[in-house]
């Protein structure tokens, strides 16, 4: 699913860009039918440009943008995730309709009553992910994942895109790359859903099975405010507060740890609480797609996504969440190091084809 802005246009290779508050990562996948990476760069954003999923100051994302590109000589062709809380995504029921128009009024029709925005201030894109076969006397029925996002959002985005002179082709739901990207290979192949958690400065949440996207939602709890706690207690720079995030992690005791004991401490502390909440978010989520129709059940948790990179941080939310918990990372980033494979794992699956 994308909401797409060029059409007809045969690309020899796309960009995927995924932007957070600490930095921009790009993809870029040559599209001749296995998808290899051919260049890929992540660099710092400066602070007060991006938060919490949305665009701050639009000049500057320009200007780095600009930047990355050109130093990296990556192809202008641009597919762009978005995630954030002004993205609805929804599960709706409907009738099986097999004219392509009539279920279009249908499911904008049912989107009115079941998404918080209006719908001629919103960009609005569906796909069919299940059904229900028909019992007798009853009329087959398809569930159908609408997404809705705020048009001046989407704007947002796109103009400092376009000022750094690239060429946006597609912007799609974050969590959407995430899933193909970790299910290229087979993942998610059983008849369990999984939940994907994209930990980075937000974390991005979905429940797939295979390639179906049954549920997402996106929540502030990330990186970015554990990082920005320490900072603040440590007084040091995002950057630096991160870097301890990375050194310090949840598997040695904090005896073994090199650095000043005080601060390997603050960190430890700041960490495994920041964990704490991350569980929270998870479990919540599970909550909210338990309640919903017909459920396919949730088997196992995987993770990707900046934060994912922290040693021990996967076993301490399996140890709390009482659910098998693995990270993941797409066989196309097998050559990065570990950080810039999570990195660059949602700008990976954003640039795939659908």
């Amino acid at each position: 699913m994308q909401f797409q802005l060029t059409r007809n246009k045969k690309l020899s290779a796309v960009v995927g860009l995924d932007i957070e508050a600490g930095s921009v990562a790009a993809a870029e996948v040559r599209q001749n039918g296995n998808a290899p990476v051919s260049t890929a760069a992540v660099e710092p954003l400066a602070p007060g440009v991006f938060h919490e999923g949305e665009v701050v100051d639009p000049g500057r994302l320009a200007e780095a943008l600009k930047d990355l590109f050109g130093k990296n000589k990556l192809a202008k062709d641009v597919r762009l995730g978005i995630g954030n809380q002004r993205v609805i995504v929804r599960t709706l029921r409907l009738p099986a309709i097999e004219d392509p128009k009539e279920m279009e009024a249908a499911v904008r029709f049912q989107a009115q009553e079941q998404i918080p925005m209006p719908l001629d201030q919103a960009v609005l894109e569906h796909q069919v992910v299940g059904g229900v076969p028909a019992e007798e006397g009853a009329q087959p029925q398809l569930d159908v994942v609408v997404v809705a996002a705020r048009q001046d959002m989407v704007r947002s985005f796109l103009e400092p895109i376009r000022s750094a002179g690239l060429q946006p082709v597609g912007v799609d739901l974050s969590a959407f790359g995430m899933i193909r990207a970790l299910t290229e290979n087979g993942d998610g192949a059983g008849d369990d859903a999984v939940l994907y958690c994209n930990v980075g400065d937000v974390i991005n949440l979905a429940v797939a099975r295979r390639r179906a996207c049954l549920f997402t939602r996106v929540s502030s709890v990330g990186i970015e405010g554990i990082a920005a706690r320490l900072g603040a207690e440590a007084q040091l720079s995002a950057e630096h507060a991160n870097q301890w995030l990375r050194h310090v992690g949840l598997e040695p005791a904090v005896e073994e740890i090199e650095g000043d004991p005080a601060l390997v401490a603050a960190v430890r502390r700041i960490l495994e609480e920041g964990v704490g909440g991350l569980v929270d978010e998870l479990r919540l989520s599970l909550d909210y797609y338990g309640a919903q129709e017909s459920v396919v059940p949730v088997g196992r948790v995987v993770l990707s996504g900046e934060g994912s990179a922290i040693p021990g941080l996967a076993a301490r939310v399996e140890e709390l969440l009482g659910r098998p918990v693995s990270v993941l990372r797409p066989p196309a980033l097998a050559e990065f190091d570990e950080g810039a494979a999570a990195r660059l794992t949602l700008p990976y699956g954003i640039a795939l084809e659908h």
